[in-house]
């Protein structure tokens, strides 16, 4: 297996909006996150993701880029990112930017241009239509509701928008846009950024003559995901991407490619593929869907055998072939201790277990900020307080449907993007000390007993398991190399697993729930020679190791050296 120190690395997701306001605006900024360096070299971690940092009006927070080469004012400045980067650089981090190239502001220059007339040069940056039997050209619904086909008066057609209407597709066969993003991407390289996230990548290709979704129901949008996901041209203008420009540059890629399994995820990172180093998988955020088809806010409890059969199939079908993004929680999904642990009274001991559960599987892990220190979600009495675009059209569709709002909220208290995007919480008080203005989203009154100063002080924190785990995974090869092999598949509760590296062993023992099950050491790993290496409790100098009890939300990882397991 090559290695490659973008396999070796652990990466800090920023939210820069929420991370950490400098000028008192109550809005987190460059100069903010400057301040904060050294919190993340304390930490441990090697690169350093950011969310959209560009020029934009922030109809989805920055998701909508109206000049990929220029800062949004509210930010900073280009000269604020150059210190920003050298001082990554300097303390031995890395960049990593998060791009969009699905699509842009109705903001942009492009976009403005292209709405002029059906003649204007720019008119096929993006994909317009006319409309069909008096409404839009197709059945599509976008990922925030309704259709997504927007209607302009100025030239009697449709243009497309998988997401919001202000951030209108852009049309990937035009080789006048392909060659635009080649070069805005190259110009970001020259500059010295050391990667991308490239955010709705699986969706720059649409089906050859949009058709209509099936649609049994007859309902007037339906998803049709199999339209503009995961389509066989995406490859192709991945590995030109590749060839002409990201060849030339020592630097990390990962995707987002929802809607696809491992065997699929090799056409976009196997090895040769010549297209990203990674991608983030969707299977397991959708563990607590009602049905496939459901959509998120449909919850139900999630099983740990479905957990346990999607990430062993990523671990196992991946491994010597690709390479896996790893992660719990980021700025779409809800806190991770609130939707896989326990934000209540098991809160520490169920952070730092699903802590280790990314850290010790195959793969890059991704920290998203607050994770460290087990923040949790939020839950506003009112919609008033939301500011998350898909959350208020949520909302709005399911008022006008005649759902109970008590249903309604509920739903957005598990599931709203909005639970990750509270400002990160640096002190006790004072807005959790992220800005001395007001916050352009509330802070989490919790932030009294979870915050970041408190954390660096208590040796037993959430925060010193990170680093622990961190300098763990550092120290030890078989942390990122090894190959995973699950144990006892059928086990409600414990989710165990070994990970090998030539003569050395890893074992993960993870309680998931707040029972205490009894973990039988398994015959295929000896316990003569064997070190504790982490856990989230003190271990009973009394235990049998051969019948192990479990505490609450436990977790163990064990060393064996000299061992094939």
């Amino acid at each position: 297996m090559k290695r490659t120190w973008w396999k070796e690395s652990v990466v800090y997701q920023i939210y820069p909006i929420s991370f950490k306001d400098s000028n008192g605006d109550g809005i987190g900024d460059l100069r903010g996150i400057i301040s904060k360096l050294d919190y993340l070299r304390d930490l441990g971690v090697d690169v350093v993701w950011i969310c959209p940092i560009y020029k934009s009006p922030g109809h989805d927070n920055g998701y909508d880029i109206s000049n990929y080469c220029e800062i949004k004012p509210q930010f900073g400045t280009m000269e604020d990112f150059d210190e920003l980067l050298h001082g990554l650089h300097t303390r031995g981090m890395k960049l990593m930017m998060d791009l969009v190239l699905n699509h842009t502001s109705d903001e942009h220059p492009w976009f403005l241009e292209s709405r002029q007339s059906r003649n204007n040069p720019k008119r096929d940056y993006y994909i317009w239509r006319k409309g069909k039997n008096g409404g839009p050209p197709n059945n599509w619904e976008s990922y925030f509701s309704g259709s997504v086909w927007e209607y302009d008066a100025r030239t009697d057609e449709y243009y497309l928008h998988l997401y919001s209407k202000h951030q209108p597709d852009l049309n990937w066969e035009n080789p006048a846009v392909i060659g635009e993003m080649h070069n805005m991407i190259q110009w970001w390289l020259k500059k010295g950024v050391d990667g991308f996230r490239f955010d709705a990548i699986a969706h720059i290709v649409k089906a050859k003559g949009l058709p209509d979704a099936d649609n049994p129901d007859h309902s007037p949008t339906v998803r049709a995901y199999g339209m503009f996901s995961n389509l066989d041209h995406v490859h192709t203008l991945l590995q030109n991407l590749h060839d002409e420009v990201l060849y030339f540059y020592d630097i990390m890629t990962v995707g987002e490619t929802s809607g696809l399994g491992p065997e699929q995820a090799l056409d976009y990172v196997g090895d040769g593929r010549r297209e990203l180093n990674m991608t983030f998988q969707f299977e397991h955020m959708f563990l607590d869907a009602a049905s496939p088809g459901s959509g998120k806010w449909d919850v139900v409890p999630w099983k740990l055998a479905d957990l346990k059969r999607v990430m062993t199939g990523w671990q196992t079908i991946l491994h010597k072939k690709g390479w896996n993004a790893n992660y719990l929680c980021n700025h779409d999904q809800p806190r991770c201790v609130s939707r896989f642990g326990n934000d209540g009274p098991y809160r520490i001991p169920s952070a730092k277990m699903l802590a280790t559960f990314i850290h010790t599987l195959e793969g890059t892990p991704y920290i998203y900020q607050g994770e460290e220190l087990g923040m949790t979600n939020i839950a506003f009495d009112a919609i008033d307080d939301y500011r998350d675009v898909e959350t208020l059209n949520f909302y709005k569709e399911r008022v006008e449907a005649g759902v109970p709002e008590h249903e309604i909220m509920r739903a957005i208290h598990l599931k709203s993007r909005d639970n990750a995007r509270t400002p990160m919480q640096w002190e006790a008080g004072g807005q959790a000390g992220f800005t001395t203005g007001t916050p352009w989203i509330a802070v989490n009154p919790n932030c009294k007993e979870i915050n970041a100063a408190q954390a660096m002080q208590d040796r037993d924190s959430v925060y010193h398991y990170y680093k622990e785990l961190i300098r763990l995974r550092k120290r030890h090869e078989v942390f990122v190399y090894g190959e995973y092999r699950l144990l006892l598949e059928d086990h409600p509760e414990i989710y165990a697993y070994t990970r090998t590296l030539d003569d050395t062993l890893l074992l993960v023992i993870l309680n998931f729930f707040a029972g205490e099950p009894v973990f039988e050491w398994p015959d295929s790993v000896k316990i003569e020679g064997i070190e504790l290496l982490i856990s989230n409790y003190k271990p009973d100098e009394w235990e049998d190791l051969r019948q192990l009890r479990l505490r609450p939300y436990e977790a163990r990882v064990y060393l064996q050296q000299g061992s094939r397991g």
